[in-house]
C-alpha cells in the first residue's frame, strides 16, 4: 500500500542548527520531503520574514541528507536563484492569481504545489493550475490549506467538500494543510485524518522541536509528540 505522502517541516528555516537538527529527525521518522521556506509573505512587515538566500547552503545541506527541499517561491526573479536548491516549488495562497509567477514557474521542471488562496474558489484555483500547465509544466499539486470564514473559532475553514470535488473530478493530486486552515496546533491532528478520510493525497503540516518558540506560526506548529501520533494515524493502521 503506498503511503499518504507527508511533507513537514517549520513554517520556514529559522537557522541551520534549527533546520537541520530537525530534518535528521524528521528522516529518521522516515519523511522525504521537508518545509524550506527562506521567504514569507507576512501580513505584518515586521514580522519574520524569512532568513533568505543566506538559507541557500542549507538547503543543499538538508539535500545532501537525502530529503527534497519544498520551498516557496514568492517571486519571479526568485526561480532562477532558488532553482538548483529546491526539489519542489511551492506557490502560497497570497500568490495564486500571480499570474505572471505561475507562467514563469510553469517554464521549470520541477514539481509544483499549488496552495489555494483563503479567498479564491476552487474554479479560481483549476484556472491558476492552469495557468502553470500552459507554461509547460504538468506535475501539479493542489493544497486545501483552508479558506477565510466569518467565524473565528478557527484561523481559516478546511474545506472538506473542495478535497472531495477535486479528487472526484480531476486527475490532480490533492494534499491538504490542517496547519494554516485550523491555526492551532490541538486541532492539527484530526484536520490530517479528516483531510486524508475525504481522499486527499497527503498533507503539509508545521512542525517545530520546540513549536512555541518557533518564529512564524508558532500557534499552529505541532511538536515531534504530536507528529508521531499523525505519523500512526496515518502510516501505522
Amino acid at each position: 500500500m503506498k503511503l499518504v505522502r507527508i511533507i513537514a517541516g517549520s513554517c520556514a528555516i529559522e537557522n541551520e542548527t534549527q533546520a537541520l537538527v530537525l530534518a535528521e529527525k524528521l528522516k529518521a521518522r522516515g519523511i522525504t520531503e521537508m518545509r524550506a521556506a527562506l521567504f514569507k509573505p507576512r501580513t505584518n512587515p515586521n514580522d519574520f520574514q524569512g532568513i533568505g538566500y543566506d538559507g541557500l547552503p542549507i538547503l543543499r545541506e538538508i539535500q545532501n541528507m537525502g530529503l527534497k527541499t519544498v520551498t516557496e517561491v514568492v517571486g519571479v526573479r526568485q526561480i532562477e536563484k532558488l532553482y538548483d536548491y529546491v526539489d519542489v516549488f511551492q506557490i502560497g495562497a497570497r500568490n495564486m492569481q500571480n499570474f505572471e509567477l505561475l507562467k514563469e514557474i510553469g517554464t521549470t521542471n520541477k514539481p509544483i504545489i499549488l496552495k489555494r488562496g483563503f479567498a479564491n474558489t476552487v474554479y479560481e484555483l483549476l484556472m491558476a493550475a492552469e495557468y502553470i500547465k500552459q507554461s509547460g509544466n504538468k506535475d501539479i499539486t493542489l493544497c486545501e490549506r483552508g479558506i477565510r470564514s466569518f467565524d473565528d473559532v478557527t484561523r481559516n475553514v478546511l474545506d472538506i467538500g473542495a478535497i472531495i470535488y477535486l479528487k472526484q473530478n480531476t486527475n490532480y493530486k490533492v494534499i491538504a494543510d490542517p496547519s494554516h486552515s485550523t491555526g492551532n496546533r490541538n486541532f492539527v491532528r484530526s484536520a490530517a485524518k479528516a483531510a486524508i478520510a475525504a481522499g486527499a493525497d497527503g498533507i503539509i503540516v508545521e512542525v517545530h522541536e520546540q513549536p512555541d518558540k518557533a518564529l512564524s506560526d508558532s500557534k499552529q506548529t505541532i511538536g515531534l509528540e504530536i507528529f508521531d501520533k499523525i505519523l500512526e494515524d496515518l502510516w501505522n493502521k
